[in-house]
């Protein structure tokens, strides 16, 4: 499923229905985008496997979907089918991953729920949450991405983390072992946004360059290879990339020209190649200048241009 938030607030759901996925109020399938509700103050919003969550402008923290393990985040295990207000109202970028939610707070504080087998959560357990849950008492977070089963995180000084699964050493520390807690990856601290995505992992750094580490089967660490590494690998030698997203195995990234550029598994035609051939290095879409930003869940990917455009 997809979901998307209009200029004017407006937020819009399409693609698969069950468990309620979608927050318009039901369990049917959409083909086409249909308003969730009719507010205009949402402002960010991510979708999960089987379940979403977003912000509104005042800062509260709404969930949706599958709540098997918790995910949704209201201290139950009930589905909803309709956005449910968490907690406070002091919340400043969220993430879904595989029936996992991690957020931060405009203080910089770091909390996650949802299931935890693997360690995904960072809060040193394998216990599943059903509500938000603290990782730490550091208030330095600033941003974090949870993929398939593991999850990476910023801090706001420049320093980046991981926890969660580590097989094919998608946790970028150098062997395969699994974390409940955050692990700094290396000794940068220029790192300025990172993406998980199921068993791989892409970021750039304030200088532009990019890194990708993980699983490589497909192609998609971009390193014109199919070898697995498990530290950060510089793709290429550009200093050009500005942002980043890792999907089910395919990856993608603008540059600072507005180009848009994606490269790994390429079935369903989830590469937006025009082809279902994998790419094991960044190939250009189209040749436009103007994509302002992308997501990517699963075997699907969206972008917008700065013409307010929106692709898929």
């Amino acid at each position: 499923h997809t979901l998307a938030i209009t200029t004017s607030g407006e937020l819009f759901a399409w693609g698969l229905g069950t468990t309620g996925r979608s927050g318009l109020g039901s369990q049917t399938t959409h083909s086409s985008p249909v308003q969730v509700g009719a507010l205009t103050n949402w402002s960010q919003v991510s979708a999960g496997s089987d379940n979403t969550v977003a912000i509104k402008n005042d800062g509260t923290l709404w969930g949706w979907g599958s709540n098997y393990y918790g995910q949704v985040g209201d201290n139950t295990r009930t589905d909803r089918s309709s956005p449910v207000q968490l907690g406070s109202d002091n919340w400043s970028d969220i993430t879904a991953g595989n029936k996992f939610i991690a957020g931060i707070t405009t203080s910089g504080e770091l909390y996650a729920w949802g299931q935890n087998n693997l360690g995904q959560l960072g809060d040193t357990s394998i216990i599943s949450r059903s509500s938000p849950t603290q990782v730490g008492a550091l208030t330095n977070w600033s941003q974090v991405s949870a993929g398939q089963s593991h999850c990476l995180a910023v801090k706001t000084d420049g320093t980046m983390w991981a926890w969660g699964q580590n097989n094919n050493g998608r946790l970028g520390l150098n062997d395969l072992t699994v974390r409940s807690s955050p692990t700094q990856i290396g000794a940068l601290t220029t790192w300025s946004q990172v993406s998980a995505g199921a068993a791989e992992s892409v970021a750039v750094t304030t200088s532009g360059e990019m890194y990708t580490w993980g699983s490589a089967g497909s192609g998609q660490l971009g390193h014109n290879n199919t070898t697995n590494t498990s530290s950060p690998v510089q793709v290429g030698a550009l200093t050009t990339w500005s942002q980043v997203i890792a999907g089910d195995t395919f990856c993608s990234a603008i540059k600072d020209d507005g180009t848009l550029w994606t490269w790994g598994l390429g079935s369903f035609g989830r590469t937006g190649q025009d082809t279902t051939s994998n790419s094991s290095s960044p190939v250009q879409i189209g040749s436009l200048t103007s994509w302002s930003k992308i997501s990517g869940i699963s075997a699907h990917m969206g972008a917008i241009s700065s013409s307010r455009t929106g692709m898929s």
